[in-house]
């Protein structure tokens, strides 16, 4: 694909399952090889193809093909579903049967250009905007108004040579969307295209520690708003209202939206996935499990007929790894675990060799979901993973640490350990696990790892100082949907405090929790015991009632938050396959 050399800072994801301590602004991967040398990727040359699953979407142009009309509205929703590459196809395409058309060459030089998830070109990419501006630009005597418009704006988003840094011309064509915007205050792809321009400014940047909106985000969402009453099912504004909102204080105003988008645009598997942003950060982790499963679906309906995909394979794998986290969260082992193992088999391999710096930290999920199931047999017959996957080794050994601590094979945890950080020094500074560095997220393993430890060696306070900071960490990484790390600290702590009798201090651990993940089942069954245990009965069968709910897909049958508690029961236990 066209848009292969940018590996992201964080690889999105996309895209939040815990209240953010801030949306700072990510560190970005030069787009390029993996070793990040510059390198431009084929221009994009496939034949496009119309796909199903595309039909509640129209935008209207001035040509005298049809043809060309359906292959502009395929395309106009892939871009708005960050395919860029595979609109650029539908853009070719329908140039080539209305040469004439304007709306196409606009397309193409709109989607070659950056997206908050995409957020440098290459000079391939640089080059191929500056024609297709230059091609619409000479075809504006066939333009409608609006399409004038649009082309003169973009127009001023490129210059030749290009630019490193984008940042300037990017606010010259933002300012000149806002008076496209002004001049035709009833097209919602106006309006839409403008609050893109405005959140490019300062991706994944907009809010404060505190939920107050920096930059220009409360414009974007007011922008994203009134178009969304113009178009209620515009694609594009409910997208990008959800990614404007997921990190902030209120991600619930966004919950009509992400309703309205699940099952908008089956065809495009980002846009299915989008709504479970919201949906886990405001607890409906069923529905946000949900969501990935049909993206998966539409992502194997897609890759059966597509051209060779590269970086799409980041958007494939982020719908697999939010699916094994939502399962997670919902109690569903198998799903969780399928999930976990599709990454590897799904997800397109060239992905997985050319960023290994990304995608090693998804694919590293199978040993978080046996931790979090408690499948300690299991951790330990996972064959080792090899040896250009480093974050997936080291994870590897988190997981085997815990699992020793869990059965009381306190010498063999503590090897553990050591092994554990022999790997993670071998991996470079600028690999990811999620949006987090990876050496911004090992230190939470290392205490993960000790806490548990040391519990099981009886020295129980040391071990909840160590968890508490484990917790801290937790709440400092970068926002991120999923979380960088699966199973929240919280879980183990509040279960390691209920086995030593504080139920007090479990209680308050859990009511933590429960702030930063709403309506999670694991943390709804600790306050339940522990308010148990207290002999607390008030609102025992709202708690009751609450987790039935949580769970009523759930595959598990816990009796603790975590299942590193001492004594806590394992049901249903399932072999895993091999790492390899």
């Amino acid at each position: 694909m066209q848009k292969i050399r940018n590996c992201l800072n964080a690889a999105l994801a996309s895209l939040a399952f815990i209240v953010p301590s801030g949306c700072d602004t990510h560190d970005v991967i030069t787009r390029g090889s993996p070793d990040g040398a510059s390198e431009s990727p084929a221009p994009n040359t496939t034949p496009a193809i119309l796909y199903d699953g595309f039909e509640n979407y129209s935008r209207e142009v001035r040509t005298t093909s049809p043809p060309a009309q359906k292959y502009i509205n395929q395309g106009m929703q892939w871009l708005y579903g960050f395919n860029d590459d595979e609109a650029i196809r539908c853009f070719r395409e329908a140039a080539r049967l209305d040469p004439q058309c304007v709306l196409p060459w606009w397309g193409i030089a709109y989607a070659s250009g950056i997206n908050i998830n995409d957020p440098t070109m290459t000079e391939q990419e640089s080059r191929t905007a500056w024609e297709a501006r230059n091609a619409a630009l000479e075809r504006l005597d066939h333009a409608s108004p609006v399409e004038k418009a649009l082309v003169e704006a973009v127009a001023l988003r490129y210059i030749w040579p290009a630019p490193e840094d984008p940042a300037e011309l990017e606010q010259r064509y933002a300012d000149a969307m806002q008076q496209v915007w002004q001049q035709f205050p009833e097209d919602a792809d106006v309006g839409t295209l403008y609050a893109e321009a405005l959140m490019n400014l300062q991706p994944w940047d907009y809010w404060t520690e505190d939920g107050e909106p920096k930059g220009r985000a409360t414009e974007i969402v007011q922008v994203l708003e009134t178009v969304m009453e113009l178009d209620p099912d515009h694609p594009g504004a409910l997208h990008y209202y959800i990614h404007a909102l997921e990190a902030s204080k209120s991600p619930e105003r966004a919950v009509e939206a992400a309703d309205r988008l699940a099952f908008l645009v089956p065809g495009s598997s980002h846009l299915t996935h989008m709504p479970s942003h919201i949906y886990g950060r405001v607890g409906r982790y069923s529905d946000a499990a949900d969501a990935n499963v049909r993206a998966v679906a539409a992502d194997r309906r897609y890759l059966a007929s597509a051209a060779e995909q590269d970086y799409y394979g980041l958007y494939i794998s982020h719908n697999l790894h939010f699916l094994a986290y939502a399962a997670m969260m919902e109690g569903r082992y198998e799903q969780s675990i399928q999930a976990a193992r599709e990454i590897e088999t799904h997800v397109p391999k060239t992905f997985m060799q050319r960023y290994p710096q990304v995608a090693d930290g998804w694919a590293a999920a199978l040993p978080h979901v046996l931790v979090r199931f408690g499948r300690w047999q299991e951790i330990l017959e996972l064959d080792d993973y090899p040896a250009e996957r480093p974050v997936s080794r080291a994870m590897r050994r988190y997981a085997r640490s815990i699992a020793y601590s869990a059965l009381g094979r306190i010498d063999e945890a503590e090897q553990e350990i050591k092994a554990f950080n022999k790997i993670a020094a071998t991996v470079p500074t600028d690999w990811k696990i999620g949006f987090n560095p990876a050496h911004a997220v090992f230190p939470l393993a290392r205490k993960m790892m000790h806490g548990e430890l040391a519990f099981r060696k009886g020295d129980h306070d040391e071990a909840f100082d160590v968890l508490q900071d484990a917790a801290e960490l937790e709440d400092r990484l970068l926002y991120d949907e999923p979380p960088s790390w699966l199973q929240p600290v919280r879980h183990a702590l509040g279960a390691l405090l209920m086995a030593s009798g504080n139920y007090a201090r479990a209680e308050s651990v859990y009511e933590t929790d429960l702030q930063r993940n709403p309506g999670n089942g694991w943390s709804l069954l600790g306050l339940e015991k522990a308010r148990r245990a207290q002999r607390k009965t008030e609102g025992l069968d709202q708690l009751v009632r609450q987790r039935s709910r949580a769970w009523f897909r759930a595959d598990v049958e816990p009796t603790s938050s975590c299942y590193c508690e001492p004594g806590a029961v394992i049901l249903d236990q399932a072999p895993v396959n091999s790492a390899k």
